[in-house]
């Protein structure tokens, strides 16, 4: 193909009478990508041109070709030459090539305009690639015929997302930031490890100054905000916000213990059971009772605090006992005063209060009379609360375990006489057996009562004719 060849004009690809594409065999479905040349039929596709041609070469070597036939050759690699360098287009030789990104086509430039004439032409008479009226009309407003078209380039790729933002750094709590929806601006806001490294607080260093984590969700939290509360038994804030109703330390009378919200949670509670000293039979007809009754774990937790509050000391001993040590896995704050009457706990606390308290709860309960006549008439154990086959189901249905323990005060000494001590019975008198209505002291009558049913016997014994 000689260079005159190369620039003759090739003819029009859209008729300009009726403005359509003509019936040249580029257009016919293929245009955009060139046929291989015959010097490349019957490879397969995934064979390179130049493995190929340097295959040739190795071959024409071992071949032994001579210089005569290298005319031969430099005419098939013009030749090869010339179809690689063929428009996609108008399959002549390129000339002034336009190269098309990203699939590297490349095309004569003066065909540039007439590739995207006949590419619009091909998809407006396809009946799934036509555009509303509106669309076109709109389209024709902005795109004028013969106005130069201005390609954005692509865009430049995003950043790459920070999936491992610093960790041991605290992150803002939701009064630090300005503007919050809580109406309360931290007067210490803690700096964003992402935009103020060098001022971040490292967790290593315990919580920030004027801050705490919450006893539930465990997020960072303003101790002085108005939404913060602070349980009295655990010293442990809660923030209000993460967890409606979780996140809060409300007053002793108003809080839900945790996990205990009606009779089956009591029923499925290991808790309950190690209360009654795995005393299936006694748990069993407490269970029944608050059923019948409908009592529920509020209405319990309610009467133990009541009774709590009742007594002189209220939740010192629970406190001593460090009852509510260790309940929640973040640091507690220091009790400033020891002394200062309890107002606000937590879900946990109210649970450990009912625990604390259900059996001295189940017997008040039971001394109101309300049980059937064979639960109240059952012999008492003589071990009581502390002995060891409570687990013997027999013996459990037989005695009555759930037996008050004396009060420490009360056992520890008795009050003074008041009455001058009766005189000394004679030998007689003394021969005279107890009443068998006075028996040995137990845990259920306290020393004092029983020196007075002493006292009273005496009496009664001192009372009686001689013979």
């Amino acid at each position: 193909m000689s260079e005159p060849e190369a620039l003759q004009t090739p003819a029009p690809l859209i008729d300009a009478t009726t403005n359509t594409p003509t019936s040249r065999e580029p257009f016919s479905g293929g245009f955009l990508k060139r046929r291989a040349s015959s010097s490349f039929e019957g490879l397969g596709g995934g064979a390179s041109r130049k493995r190929v041609k340097d295959d040739r070469n190795f071959a024409g070597e071992d071949l032994g070709v001579s210089h005569a036939d290298l005319p031969v050759i430099g005419s098939t690699l013009a030749d090869d030459l010339a179809q690689d360098l063929q428009c996609g287009c108008c399959s002549e030789l390129v000339y002034q090539p336009v190269l098309v990104n990203p699939c590297q086509h490349f095309f004569c430039g003066r065909m540039e305009e007439r590739i995207a004439q006949h590419a619009a032409a091909s998809l407006l008479s396809s009946p799934h690639s036509v555009p509303y009226k509106r669309e076109r009309q709109q389209a024709d407003e902005i795109y004028k015929l013969g106005q130069s078209m201005r390609i954005p380039p692509p865009r430049e790729p995003s950043p790459e997302a920070n999936v491992d933002p610093p960790t041991d750094f605290a992150r803002p709590c939701p009064h630090c930031l300005a503007g919050n929806p809580y109406g309360w601006r931290c007067p210490q806001p803690i700096p964003d490890p992402n935009t103020d490294l060098d001022h971040a607080w490292h967790l290593d260093e315990g919580a920030p100054p004027g801050h705490a984590h919450c006893g539930n969700c465990e997020n960072l939290l303003a101790t002085r905000a108005p939404t913060t509360t602070k349980c009295d038994l655990c010293q442990v804030f809660f923030c209000g916000i993460g967890v409606q109703g979780r996140c809060l330390a409300a007053p002793l009378l108003s809080q839900h213990p945790h996990g205990l919200s009606d009779i089956s949670d009591l029923i499925q509670s290991p808790d309950v059971y190690d209360c009654f000293e795995n005393n299936i039979i006694e748990a069993e007809i407490m269970f029944d009772y608050l059923t019948t009754q409908m009592i529920t774990p509020r209405h319990i937790y309610r009467e133990i605090v009541n009774h709590i509050q009742s007594q002189p000391r209220r939740f010192q001993p629970l406190m001593e006992m460090e009852l509510f040590s260790d309940i929640h896995g973040v640091t507690p704050d220091t009790d400033p005063d020891p002394e200062a009457p309890r107002k606000n706990i937590c879900r946990q606390c109210a649970a450990e209060v009912f625990m604390s308290g259900l059996i001295e709860w189940w017997i008040r309960e039971r001394q109101k009379g309300f049980l059937e006549g064979h639960i109240m008439t059952k012999k008492d154990c003589q071990e009581g609360r502390e002995c060891d086959r409570q687990t013997d189901l027999a013996h459990a249905r037989e005695f009555n375990h759930m037996i008050a323990r004396p009060q420490p005060q009360l056992a520890a000494s008795a009050p003074p006489a008041t009455e001058p001590a009766p005189a000394a019975p004679t030998s007689e008198a003394m021969s005279v057996p107890v009443p068998a209505a006075v028996s040995a002291p137990t845990e259920a009558q306290p020393t004092n009562l029983w020196n007075l049913f002493a006292r009273e016997a005496a009496q009664e014994v001192a009372d009686q004719p001689q013979p």
